[in-house]
């Protein structure tokens, strides 16, 4: 099968859908298939306009043009998305969509111009959004068009579902098992409770009020009772680092800055919580990296991470900042639970292997061969 992925974002940008996209596609040419991802990020050395990246057997399609900040668009970008296309005559057409992803959106319209099937998979939260959303596809061919819909959790697929009122299934993330499975642990002792993030630094993934709800759970423990590791860069990278100063923390919080996948697995060796703190999260890849490697993970409820974080069981999830910094307290002064959930996350891996993954996949281009059959 020749699939065609249509993304606004991908490497050499990172993020949770640059990542997804890349893996999902180079799993999927280990499975047999011809893929190509057409984009309009930029290569390594600004590759653009066309230029064809062959990576990890995956076809590269840079479509992107040269504009101030780097951003993901090209005015140009719909005639080459259509030129693509009926070069490829693709299979399937699997478009990943945000909030504002008008490359994504472009790719989809015009596939179904050309009445190609056609999955679009939504990688975000639309809260906030879904009533003039709803209004607009009302009132646009796209209440009707013969794509199928789908989301990457239950809790995103609810609101996609509001806007389209059409039939939405869950296409989750994946992870490799083996790869992000529970290395040798390195005991904490009676040292603090070691807490990790890993997350793009931008104001969506609240990075200062995590370094604010550290700082007010290491208050009320003894000196040198928690400390927390922060992994990752991005444009909110000084004013998280203005809190971590600015709240006398720098004996509490380190920011480590990018690291490697590599780098980060060997992180999560000597780490016990994984905290996330976005409100918005349509699934949480970091999350769901650090809970098969063994990690608790505490996130907020009513977020995708719901997906592999039961309650009381894998981590906790809670309703606001308060309470994460209470469950920070409480695992601190009771490390009989914290090694008693630990111990289950280690021996109890999610259910979100890429060979479910991929399954879910292929059965989403077959509904889209499906609706476009009967369109």
């Amino acid at each position: 099968m020749l699939i065609t992925h249509v993304s606004d974002c991908y490497a050499p940008r990172t993020g949770g859908i640059e990542s997804q996209v890349g893996d999902l596609a180079a799993r999927q040419v280990a499975a047999g298939h011809e893929v190509h991802v057409l984009t309009a990020t930029l290569g390594e050395a600004g590759e653009r306009g066309g230029v064809v990246d062959v990576e990890n057997g995956v076809h590269v399609h840079r479509l992107g043009a040269r504009l101030p900040f780097e951003l993901p668009v090209n005015p140009v970008g719909p005639r080459l998305i259509r030129d693509a296309f009926r070069r490829l005559r693709p299979d399937v057409v699997h478009v990943h969509a945000g909030v504002l992803s008008p490359f994504a959106f472009d790719g989809a319209r015009i596939a179904l111009d050309l009445r190609l099937p056609t999955t679009i998979t939504w990688h975000c939260m639309l809260d906030g959004v879904v009533a003039p959303l709803r209004a607009v596809v009302s009132r646009s061919r796209w209440h009707e068009m013969p794509a199928a819909l789908n989301a990457v959790s239950h809790e995103a697929a609810t609101r996609v579902r509001q806007v389209f009122g059409a039939e939405v299934s869950v296409l989750p993330n994946g992870i490799d098992l083996t790869e992000w499975g529970p290395a040798a642990r390195v005991a904490a002792g009676d040292g603090p409770l070691r807490l990790v993030a890993t997350m793009r630094l931008v104001p969506r993934k609240r990075g200062v009020p995590l370094v604010e709800l550290v700082g007010a759970a290491a208050r009320r423990l003894a000196p040198g009772g928690v400390r927390l590791s922060i992994i990752g860069s991005g444009p909110a990278q000084g004013r998280v680092a203005a809190a971590v100063s600015d709240g006398n923390l720098e004996d509490v919080v380190d920011l480590r800055g990018r690291l490697t996948r590599p780098q980060v697995r060997a992180a999560y060796t000597d780490a016990d919580v994984f905290l996330a703190t976005a409100e918005l999260e349509a699934f949480g890849i970091a999350a769901l990296e650090a809970r098969t490697a063994g990690l608790l993970v505490v996130a907020r409820r009513g977020t995708g991470m719901a997906e592999f974080v039961e309650d009381g069981v894998d981590g906790f999830l809670v309703a606001d900042d308060d309470a994460m910094a209470d469950v920070i307290v409480r695992l601190a002064t009771d490390r009989a639970l914290l090694d008693q959930m630990v111990a289950h996350n280690r021996s109890h891996p999610p259910a979100f292997g890429w060979a479910d993954v991929l399954g879910a996949a292929d059965g989403e281009y077959a509904r889209a061969r499906v609706l476009m059959r009967n369109a």
